[in-house]
């Protein structure tokens, strides 16, 4: 009987001591995929910065649509976006504070609420894609796995407003960027991939993906692909990123 005693003791302390290791190392794991996630954002975006990128979206049938965005962004939480061209788009603009987006059409005069699902432009991009926030900012990262040349993480999102409840990311060991990202639904379900391509050398210390291709089992034989022209380090007032604002975008040209 005291033998059986010792042995169930025994076995209560191996499990109590295995749990502790388990949290211990789920908790390492957690905060070591946030620190990559985050190295992530800084290598994909600067703090604040001025960008222009072009977008195109080409259908089963062939037929492309261009579109050309003035972007700006500061922080973690402020972006916004002029369209350039088509002719048709030119001086809309869009504005997204956290999770809260606009849209501005000139003949309207005041800003509609958009969603981040919602694509105000057509094609495989969605809003939240086209005006993304730091990964980190929406995002827990956990790795779960690694090969000798690329960390796999899977991110989590820190809310429900989120365009997608998860992703799974890859990252270059080597420069620590993003070379593709699966998202997905609450379902399980994969909505779209993200390839990002073409690392490019945009000056002032900016290195990134020059193309973003994105492509979706919903959206059969359609394509999107964003092309970075022009990104540099510029600082901009709280201003810029309000309501009021978005008609005299142009301005920062």
């Amino acid at each position: 009987m005291k033998f059986r005693y010792i042995k169930l003791s025994n076995i209560l302390i191996f499990f109590f001591v295995s749990c502790v290791i388990w949290a211990q190392e789920g908790t390492t794991n957690k905060n070591e995929g946030n620190e990559i996630l985050k190295k992530v954002d800084e290598n994909l975006t600067p703090v604040s910065y001025e960008s222009y990128r072009k977008l195109i979206n080409e259908e089963p049938d062939g037929s492309k649509k261009e579109f050309i965005f003035f972007t700006v962004k500061k922080g973690k939480d402020k972006v916004a976006m002029l369209y350039i061209s088509p002719a048709s788009e030119k001086g809309r603009a869009t504005l997204r504070l956290g999770d809260n987006m606009w849209l501005y059409i000139p003949n309207i005069g005041r800003p509609i609420r958009i969603t981040s699902m919602q694509s105000v432009i057509g094609g495989v991009f969605n809003n939240s894609d086209i005006m993304r926030l730091d990964y980190s900012v929406e995002y827990e990262a956990t790795i779960s796995d690694q090969t000798p040349s690329e960390y796999i993480l899977n991110l989590k999102a820190r809310t429900r407003t989120v365009a997608y409840d998860r992703l799974k990311m890859w990252v270059d060991k080597k420069n620590i960027m993003v070379t593709k990202v699966e998202c997905y639904a609450v379902s399980g379900m994969l909505i779209k991939t993200l390839e990002f391509k073409n690392v490019k050398n945009f000056g002032d210390g900016i290195m990134r993906p020059s193309v973003i291709e994105t492509s979706s089992t919903l959206y059969k034989g359609y394509r999107s692909l964003m092309i970075f022209s022009g990104m540099k380090h510029r600082k901009f007032p709280d201003e810029v990123f309000t309501l009021e604002y978005l008609s005299r975008l142009g301005e920062l040209r």
